[in-house]
């Protein structure tokens, strides 16, 4: 168990729209302190004032996770403002909608180095301090693209890839040490946030997540929960479970899938005309946690709130259904006569 929330320091990264700010303004709700970084000053301008009004504490830093010195400038001003960081949301992200072929070697670079690198510098950057605290949270987010890479999005899926690979091998290391220091890597699936406004796309329309979708805030809910109790991995949506349960049964099956009519390549596109703008090199003015597909949007996740936040629940579903299905074959036993 960690500090409770009205206590905590916390660091997010990619806080001036989506999930970064709806989880800001959540915390906000419980008190907390919360250091806000991202490139768009205007924006984290916005987002401080909402995180006040909501009853938290805020703190601006703006940060290019793509450079280290911001980011561990940002790591340095929060411990020189508040003495501590009790929790590091490694959550700021970019990427191009195109095939391999169409993705620039640059831009393939420039994805891993903000996805990829941008968090790597936010742990290296963070690690000292949490370590001469005796301990902490640090939250990284992947996705379900961190074990399932979806077509159009190689670059993307490679960087997700990369973050569960390095927080699985941190968290061992942390283990061992008994550091007091846990990893949270956050799965969503997918999220009606600007994300898709932002992005860069080579398909003519402007890309979208495959539906069902979930609003920001369903994202926001479990980071949050994360942050005051300790957890390994957390799956946003139900039918993220579902995907991520097929690919470990079967890789091929999940292709298979994939490709039964084209799903998988005709629902990333929208009807949406492309806007011809991008935050891949340079931020955007655009602000706000929600993005263009409300309509399509649960607003919370049964599955992660009900289940995945509280492994206990899972468990006990599981060895319910394996006794269900015990007495039922048992039963279709045939008898031996007397």
């Amino acid at each position: 168990m960690s500090r409770p929330l009205n206590e905590q320091v916390v660091v997010i990264t990619g806080a001036s729209t989506g999930i970064g700010r709806e989880t800001a303004i959540q915390l906000g709700r419980r008190g907390a302190t919360v250091v806000l970084a991202a490139r768009n000053d205007t924006a984290l301008q916005e987002v401080a004032a909402e995180v006040e009004m909501a009853g938290g504490r805020s703190f601006i830093v703006p940060t290019d996770v793509a450079v280290w010195e911001e980011v561990q400038n940002l790591a340095e001003e929060s411990i020189r403002e508040f003495g501590r960081i009790d929790t590091w949301f490694n959550n700021a992200a970019v990427s191009v909608y195109a095939t391999v072929e169409d993705t620039t070697l640059e831009e393939f670079e420039r994805i891993m180095q903000v996805n990829f690198m941008g968090q790597v510098y936010g742990v290296k950057a963070v690690l000292p301090h949490m370590k001469r605290q005796g301990g902490g949270t640090i939250i990284n987010m992947g996705s379900i693209e961190s074990e399932r890479a979806f077509p159009y999005h190689s670059a993307y899926a490679a960087s997700k890839h990369a973050v569960k690979g390095f927080t699985d091998a941190m968290r061992l290391e942390q283990e061992r040490e008994q550091s007091g220091i846990t990893l949270t890597l956050i799965k969503p699936a997918g999220i009606n946030t600007p994300f898709f406004e932002h992005t860069r796309s080579k398909l003519g329309v402007q890309p979208m997540p495959p539906p069902p979708l979930y609003e920001p805030a369903a994202v926001a809910e479990a980071v949050v929960f994360a942050a005051e109790h300790p957890r390994r991995d957390l799956i946003i949506g139900g039918m993220g479970k579902t995907l991520l349960t097929m690919e470990r049964v079967s890789s091929s099956f999940m292709d298979w899938f994939m490709l039964r009519g084209d799903w998988s390549f005709k629902l990333q596109k929208s009807d949406l005309p492309d806007n011809h703008r991008d935050n891949l090199d340079a931020a955007m003015p655009l602000t706000g946690s929600r993005g263009d597909y409300g309509k399509l949007a649960h607003p919370t996740s049964f599955y992660t709130r009900h289940l995945e936040l509280h492994p206990n629940r899972k468990r006990a579903l599981l060895l319910a259904g394996l006794g269900v299905a015990f007495l039922l074959l048992r039963n279709k036993q045939p008898h031996s006569g007397g």
